[in-house]
């Protein structure tokens, strides 16, 4: 690692340096995560932290290394929104100039949290890299110094110093699963295994869409990308530092799905009361997605991030209790009479469901004069409830078949 010019030894350091702050977040034992999987899981409680993720971290130790020179010239940096907000914060917190360049499709969220913590704020560009490239243009003309989310020692060694927390405080693991982005979470997390000297394997996890390490390990195109919901982990090419620090230690890459990812920030609403974006989940969608694998092990993972945006969370709560089977859509076919509709809410109420929306259709499709067509969306307790309600609306004398288009 003296090669990298960071060891070890610069997490302990950034430890202390940043000690006063930064929260020292919550490791706490899940008993839902355990008892779904198999395995003793314990959750790193990021979302915590003022501006909601771990980047605070390395943003504020990067940042405490400048000289006084530096920092009258001020910082840029290029994000999409967490590594913005810590600069932002901890950038005001410290009296320092703080610009950045964020991608125009960063969630509004971020955005505006990014403003409100005291940053300057550019939109250009569709993708990081684009962003990427005008902060380093910026930072040319203005000789304000780069800070870069995740290809900086700096940032990397205080990225390190959640995972050092969590063994510290989390006991003996075997596995620890990291979301990757960039790669400086993870390439933290090498360091500090090697700090605290864990036996614990590290376990990269990564979007489908952005498998950045496996790509840069083959030597592969940047043939990927797509729309994710962990937006925070988005990112095509990993960076040159963290690749290097984690060649000969993390070899084991889990790709996780969009479905695993809303699966993995629903469970932790439900379970654990905890409010994850979608990298902050990577790690649990990684678990639940393949219990078998993790049986037995005692697993530690980061919920890293917490800024989601509200309507994308609305979204995905209702996408997983659809495609959990707890929320169905019923097509209802009845005489076009007074009392009919009435006469369906009742049958449904009887079998214990509840009617979240209605769509009642007169003169569309094949129908005839005499008849409508009712679209319910229903709420049930199990989907094994969708059959009782069949069958009470057959028992009134109504056609209906769930839809599943």
């Amino acid at each position: 690692m003296a090669t990298l010019n960071i060891s070890s030894d610069s997490v302990r350091a950034a430890a202390e340096r940043i000690a006063s702050g930064v929260l020292r977040t919550p490791t706490a034992h899940s008993r839902a995560l355990s008892a779904a999987t198999g395995a003793q899981v314990t959750l790193k409680i990021e979302t915590r932290q003022t501006t909601g993720s771990y980047k605070e971290r390395g943003a504020l130790n990067a940042m405490l290394m400048l000289d006084a020179e530096a920092r009258a010239r001020g910082v840029v940096t290029m994000s999409a929104g967490n590594h913005a907000q810590a600069v932002a914060y901890h950038g005001t917190r410290l009296g320092i100039d703080t610009t950045v360049v964020m991608p125009q499709t960063t969630p509004f969220l971020k955005i505006r949290r990014t403003r409100d913590f005291g940053a300057r704020v550019v939109l250009t560009g569709d993708t990081f890299d684009e962003a990427a490239a005008y902060a380093r243009s910026l930072a040319g003309r203005t000789g304000a110094t780069i800070v870069h989310p995740y290809d900086d020692a700096h940032v990397i060694a205080g990225q390190g110093t959640a995972t050092l927390e969590l063994l510290e405080d989390g006991g003996q693991f075997d596995v620890l699963l990291v979301p990757v982005g960039g790669g400086g979470l993870i390439a933290g997390a090498v360091l500090a295994k090697l700090a605290a000297r864990s036996g614990a394997e590290i376990v990269a996890v990564q979007s489908a869409f952005y498998p950045s390490v496996v790509t840069a390990r083959d030597g592969l195109a940047d043939g990927v990308g797509g729309p994710t919901i962990a937006e925070g982990i988005a990112v095509k090419r990993m960076g040159a530092l963290p690749l290097a620090v984690i060649a000969d230690v993390v070899h084991d890459v889990i790709t996780v799905s969009e479905a695993a990812i809303e699966t993995a920030i629903v469970t932790l609403i439900e379970e654990e009361k905890l409010v994850s974006e979608g990298a902050g989940a990577a790690g649990v969608a990684a678990l639940l997605a393949d219990p078998g694998r993790f049986a037995g092990l005692r697993v530690g993972t980061l919920i890293c991030g917490g800024n989601i945006d509200p309507g994308m969370l609305a979204s995905v709560i209702v996408r997983h209790r659809m495609r959990s089977g707890r929320v169905i859509r019923i097509r209802v076919h009845m005489v076009d009479k007074p009392g009919e509709l009435a006469t369906v809410a009742t049958a449904i109420s009887a079998a214990r469901a509840n009617v979240l929306d209605v769509a009642h259709h007169r003169v569309f499709g094949s129908i005839s004069a005499k008849h409508a067509e009712l679209d319910l969306t229903v709420e049930v307790e199990r989907p094994e409830d969708v059959k009782e309600i069949m069958a009470s609306l057959k028992a009134c004398g109504f056609d209906a078949q769930v839809v599943t288009e």
